[in-house]
Parts: C-alpha cells; sequence; structure tokens
C-alpha cells in the first residue's frame, strides 16, 4: 500500500491486488504505453493524457499531465507505519536518538559508529510481528553509539541509535 499527495494537498491510497490496481478503495483501469525517455500515453476512463516525469528524487518527483506541473509524493507502507508512530521520516525536527517503536528482533543493522547519514537513509532492520520493518533516519547526522546488535531482542521505547549532529 501506497499513500500517494499531489501537490501537498490531494491524498490518495494505492495498492495492489490480485494484480488489480485500486486507488481510494475503486479499481482503476487504465492503459499505459512509454513513448519516450520519461514519457507516457494514458488512456483513462476513454480519456487520452500525455505525461512527462520531470524530476525524481527518492519518493518525491515532478510530473507534467497535459502541460500542468505537479509535485508528486509518495510514502510506503514503512513511511505509514512510521507515520503512525509519531516518528516520520520527513520530519525535520532534530531527533538525536532512535528508540524501538515496537517489540522486535534486529535482524540487520545497516550503519556502523561514526558513518555520515541522509534524512531517510535506512538505519536498521527490526522485525515485528513477523513483519520486516526499515527503520530510516529523521535527520541528517553522523551515527556516535549503536546499542544493539544484530540478533537482540528489543522491547518498546529501548534505545538503538544515537547521532551526532
Amino acid at each position: 500500500m501506497f499513500n500517494i499527495t499531489v501537490n501537498k494537498d490531494k491524498i490518495f491510497e494505492y495498492k495492489e491486488e490480485n494484480g488489480r490496481k485500486i486507488l481510494n478503495n475503486v479499481f482503476v483501469e487504465a492503459d499505459i504505453q512509454s513513448i519516450g525517455d520519461n514519457q507516457y500515453h494514458i488512456l483513462y476512463k476513454g480519456n487520452s493524457y500525455r505525461a512527462e516525469l520531470l524530476e525524481f528524487d527518492h519518493k518525491k518527483c515532478k510530473v507534467r499531465i497535459n502541460g500542468k506541473t505537479m509535485e508528486v509524493a509518495i510514502k510506503d507502507r514503512n513511511d505509514i507505519l512510521l507515520d503512525r508512530m509519531g516518528l516520520s521520516a520527513s520530519s525535520h525536527t532534530k531527533i538525536q536518538e532512535i528508540k524501538a517503536p515496537m517489540p522486535g528482533l534486529i535482524i540487520d543493522i545497516k550503519v556502523n559508529v561514526g558513518d555520515e547519514i541522509k534524512n531517510g537513509a535506512p538505519l536498521l532492520v527490526l522485525e515485528a510481528m513477523k513483519m520486516e520493518n526499515i527503520i530510516k533516519s529523521p535527520c541528517d547526522g553522523i551515527i556516535e553509539q549503536i546499542f544493539s546488535a544484530k540478533g537482540d531482542i528489543v522491547e518498546k521505547n529501548t534505545l538503538l541509535i544515537k547521532f551526532h549532529l
């Protein structure tokens, strides 16, 4: 499941089930054909659209459809989960510590002490409720200390990583 925000005010929920595309709980049937580098022709509900991908950076892009430019932001299920837990990766607050958002098992640590990381960079993978959750950096910084190791079982709010900003 994805949340798609267009021009910072229109929010859509997108998912695929059994090969079917569903937008805001409605089955969507559209024909999308590539017609060149980052250019597409779309047929939807009998209407023709010409789309061009202008910019793409991480989970944000600019798209021009029939001459109208739009900014699009995409959040995947991990981003949505972090938002629900108050740990939004898009937050610009200066967070110096990452704590476990839920109890689970540390199955991978993607950083080392001294690593310089950027906002949104994967830090570690926490398995909880049979799901792998990628915990991402909420800010730019340097890894100052790592308090867990691969294979550790942690409780909610256990200190995992400390940043030097």
